[in-house]
């Protein structure tokens, strides 16, 4: 192992902070790959319907009268 950082504390494979690691690795992808895409899903339909209503709004408001 090279280029190691000589105050940082290493942990070997089957201790429990790699396993604590592991674990948090695994449980996590998979959230941030569903939640990213939907997200900006979410976030196009706003900015669309925003405008679509903007206008509606905007022309048949009763102070524009």
């Amino acid at each position: 192992m090279k280029n190691l950082d000589p105050k940082a504390t290493y942990f070997q494979k089957k201790s429990e902070p790699h396993k604590a690691a592991v674990i948090g690795d695994t449980v996590g992808d998979p959230l941030k790959d569903t939640s990213g895409p939907s997200l900006n899903i979410l976030i196009k339909l706003s900015a669309i319907v925003s405008l679509i209503f903007g206008t509606f709004f905007s022309d048949y408001s009763l102070l524009s009268l």
